[in-house]
This record gives C-alpha cells, sequence and structure tokens, in this order.
C-alpha cells in the first residue's frame, strides 16, 4: 500500500486546494527518491488564472506534460518514494531559487503570464513561501527520513520543438558537478532505442540543477535529473512505454551506485 503525507503550509491555498507538495510512497524500501517539481498545471484560485487563455494554462509552459504520470510509474516500478509539487510552475517554479528571474515568470515559451507581470517582492515573497518552501520541506524530510542515503533522481519532460527548433533528442541525462549517476544512467540507454544525449536539452548553465544543487550535492547524494520529450509520455500507452524502457536503466544505475557507499 502506497504511504502519503500531505503538507499543509500554503497560506496561498484555500484548505480545499492545500497541499502544495505531496509525498507518494514514502516508506517505499529502494534507496533513490524521485522528485517531480513540474508535476501540476494547478493554479489557485485566489490568482484568478494567473490571466491565462485556455491554450497557455494546458500547455508545456504550465507544467511538464506526462512528468508527473512517468514519475508515479516508476515509483511504483521502483518500490522508492516521490516527492512533487502540486502547483504550476507558473505560479511558482519549484525548481528556481527565489533570486531567480524565471522563479515567478512574466513569460515562459510564447505565452505572456499577465498575472506575474509588475509583482512587488512581498508578493513574489508570499508565492515563494507558499509554494517553494513547502515542497522543499516535505523533501528535506523525506531525505532526512531514508534509513539509507538515497540516490535522487529528478523528472522532467521538454517540448518537440522550441522557439521553432525540433529537439530530436529524446531522452536527456543530466547533471551538476557530480556525474556519478548520469555517466552510469547514459550507458544503461545505449541500446534502448532512445535517442539519449548528456545534458540536453538543458544543462546547468541554465539553472536547471537546482533541485540537485539544494538537496543532493550538500548531502553527497548520488544524483540525476532525467528529460523525457514530452510527445513520448503525452499518453497512458506513451507513460507505459518509457517508463519499462527507464525502470530497468533506474534500477541498475542503483544497484551500481550502492548508496551505502555514495557518501565515501
Amino acid at each position: 500500500m502506497l504511504h502519503m503525507v500531505e503538507m499543509y503550509e500554503s497560506p496561498l491555498l484555500s484548505l480545499v486546494e492545500a497541499p502544495a507538495a505531496r509525498v507518494l510512497n514514502g516508506t517505499g524500501p529502494t534507496p533513490a527518491l524521485l522528485v517531480c517539481e513540474h508535476a501540476s498545471r494547478f493554479i489557485p484560485g485566489a490568482l484568478q488564472g494567473l490571466g491565462l487563455d485556455a491554450e497557455a494554462a494546458c500547455s508545456h509552459a504550465a507544467w511538464d506534460i506526462g512528468a508527473l504520470d512517468l514519475s508515479v510509474e516508476l515509483m511504483g516500478a521502483l518500490d522508492a518514494p516521490l516527492v512533487h509539487s502540486r502547483v504550476s510552475r507558473l505560479v511558482y517554479d519549484c525548481n528556481r531559487p527565489p533570486t531567480a528571474h524565471d522563479a515567478i515568470p512574466a513569460k515562459s515559451e510564447v505565452y505572456p503570464v499577465p498575472g506575474n507581470a509588475d509583482l512587488t517582492q512581498d508578493q513574489k515573497d508570499q508565492r515563494a513561501r507558499a509554494v517553494y518552501a513547502p515542497f522543499r520541506k516535505l523533501l528535506e524530510q523525506t531525505l532526512d527520513a531514508r534509513p539509507v542515503p538515497p540516490v535522487l533522481i529528478t523528472i522532467h519532460s521538454f517540448t518537440p520543438t522550441y522557439k521553432g527548433q525540433p529537439r530530436p533528442v529524446e531522452l536527456g541525462i543530466l547533471h551538476d558537478s557530480d556525474d556519478r549517476a548520469a555517466r552510469i544512467l547514459l550507458r544503461q540507454a545505449q541500446g534502448s532505442g532512445l535517442n539519449t544525449a548528456l545534458n540536453q536539452p538543458y544543462s546547468a548553465t541554465d539553472g536547471v540543477t537546482h533541485t540537485l544543487r539544494t538537496h543532493a550535492l550538500p548531502r553527497e547524494l548520488a544524483n540525476v535529473m532525467i528529460e523525457v520529450r514530452n510527445d513520448l509520455i503525452d499518453t497512458p500507452a506513451g507513460v507505459s512505454r518509457i517508463a519499462g524502457l527507464l525502470a530497468p536503466m533506474l534500477q541498475n544505475m542503483i544497484t551500481e551506485l550502492d548508496p551505502q557507499e555514495a557518501r565515501s
């Protein structure tokens, strides 16, 4: 049975809308922790949809399409915990620090975000307290509760085309200063049939490894960020296919890393 813990700490969210972050399968025994920062396109009612039109509100700008479904499939296959945000990254991007210019973007991809324009510092701070702080606290508490130091694995998706440029990569494997897990996973991906690349379509220089940098590196945890092209996981069949390919790769990576030795 899945173990679930919720965090009710977000003043921006009503009692019905809370929590801002959730952990599933918190007692899963595998020495790994899955994280999905861009799991939801939900915008609290108090923000009146951020002024987005219907297309923008459902687009990849608002969330990582398919990422939560893939994360849940991998959680079950690996029997590992999963921490995920329940609020759109357009409200606050939990993979960015409060000082980042794109933590609360006034424009995302081709979409303006009227509700994020001309925010005061107090309004930005409220967003961070309401969305980012509960997510970060829950992730820290989940890491603290693990009996064995886990491999931290973040799950994301990306668009097939960005600013008119096609992206042939299907699976991106990203790392920050610690590349142990990424190098192993890259090797595991050989023969998967997926067009796989290291540090594509983003890299640490784009500011996308905040979660790894904040939660894994200080603890000396092996870590990796996974990016899957979203046209591969925008249907249940696609999610099942990619999860079926990734799960054994991740399990082999976890086994090879031997997290009990990861702090040495």
